[in-house]
């Protein structure tokens, strides 16, 4: 079994649409086996995000990701890293495919509801980030 880091971005739980995602989650056949409401500081978001530093968006994408609280999550699944990326769709909602997480949820390529971690590498790393081993239910 494969693990990624799930993030409900702040423009979802200001709508208060957490559970919907959750559910298109595991409908998907993926587990949640960890998660949290947080609220990330602008050093954490920074922290975080750290690749896209030197990048003209960083600014932006660290303020929106402390606008408002966060769920953070560990999904678990067969090729769970793939499988979660299918079903967030793609970055920009409005050419995500039907039925996925960001063509039903998202309100912009900025505001695009969900991160999910691009590679079991990264996967790791993230969820070290946010959790800890006690905190994630085997």
């Amino acid at each position: 079994m494969e693990r990624t880091l799930s993030i409900i971005k702040p423009d979802a739980t200001a709508r208060n649409i957490s559970g919907k995602v959750n559910a298109m989650i595991e409908e998907a056949g993926l587990k949640i086996i960890a998660q949290k409401l947080i609220r990330l500081t602008a050093s954490q978001a920074e922290e975080f995000y750290q690749e896209h530093k030197d990048k003209a968006f960083f600014t932006s994408l660290v303020d929106f990701m402390t606008s408002a609280p966060v769920v953070v999550q560990v999904l678990e699944g067969e090729d769970a890293v793939a499988r979660y990326r299918k079903i967030m769709g793609a970055t920009n909602p409005a050419v995500a495919e039907e039925g996925t997480i960001r063509r039903t949820f998202a309100l912009s390529i900025d505001k695009n509801t969900v991160h999910g971690s691009d590679s079991p590498e990264s996967a790791k790393r993230e969820i070290g980030f946010f959790f800890s081993k006690i905190e994630i239910c085997e």
